[in-house]
């Protein structure tokens, strides 16, 4: 995009009635306090738009694509910062202006975002709705091609006792996913209650009649050794336009968790 400079009778305009024309004009073209580091460093990190800071981080384009041509691409295409980092490097490195190099700093930058994230998180945090398992699960889910099982051990006040507990990886179906593995972890550490939580890799988080014919499976499994079955979170991909990122059996009311 480039700015022209309009006339009014012979003088030129203020910079303010600059108009925008695709993809001509080169970073060194747009006015100093438009460009993304001084933008960035005239209003601060936190105020600027996402593509500004992803501008910043990929520093330049290529010949006929500048670099906030590129940034503005990319968050349009992936729709968010979770988007782009469910993408892989070969994948952005495959669009125009990327290439290897600068689709490793993009995804280094994410990846520091995403341990930041489980840093600053509280060491047993509390599960109370199913956006706080959520939470909990979301940077584990954005990488993932294939479904995985999780249950989430709690104590009597909803404080999680340890990490997810992945129970299995792949297919979900009630060979791989047996009462014996999913209670046998809560026993040992004398957990309260359980949320259970998997994932669909497409993107849909729908229950399967196979997911409602296993959750009532745990359901009455825990009524039997006396560890609540609080709710099963199915979660989708992050960022996916039009389509909920999670559902939770109890709050459709799917499954009868008593």
């Amino acid at each position: 995009m480039a700015r022209r400079k309009l006339q009014n009778n012979g003088n030129p305009l203020p910079e303010t009635a600059y108009v925008i024309q695709p993809n001509a004009w080169r970073v060194r073209d747009i006015p100093e306090r438009l460009r993304p580091r001084e933008e960035m460093a005239r209003v601060g990190a936190g105020n600027v738009a996402d593509d500004v800071l992803v501008s910043v981080l990929l520093r330049s384009g290529i010949r006929g694509v500048n670099v906030v041509d590129l940034s503005r691409s990319l968050i349009k295409k992936y729709g968010s910062f979770a988007g782009l980092a469910g993408a892989s490097v070969e994948e952005l490195a495959e669009e125009k202006g990327m290439g290897p190099v600068k689709a490793q700093v993009l995804m280094a930058a994410l990846e520091i975002a995403r341990r930041y994230s489980q840093e600053a998180a509280p060491k047993r945090p509390r599960i109370r709705t199913p956006e706080d398992a959520v939470r909990l699960l979301r940077d584990e889910v954005r990488a993932l091609d294939k479904e995985v099982f999780w249950t989430l051990l709690l104590d009597a006040k909803n404080f999680l006792k340890t990490k997810p507990a992945e129970v299995s990886s792949g297919l979900l179906d009630a060979s791989l996913v047996h009462p014996r593995e999913v209670f046998q972890e809560a026993i040992k550490l004398g957990a309260a209650a359980v949320v259970l939580a998997h994932n669909h890799p497409s993107g849909e988080p729908t229950p399967s009649a196979e997911d409602v014919r296993i959750t009532k499976q745990l359901v009455e499994a825990g009524r039997i050794v006396d560890i609540k079955v609080l709710d099963h979170v199915i979660l989708g991909k992050p960022g996916l336009q039009g389509v909920p990122e999670f559902l939770s059996m109890r709050e459709q009311g799917i499954v009868s968790f008593g």
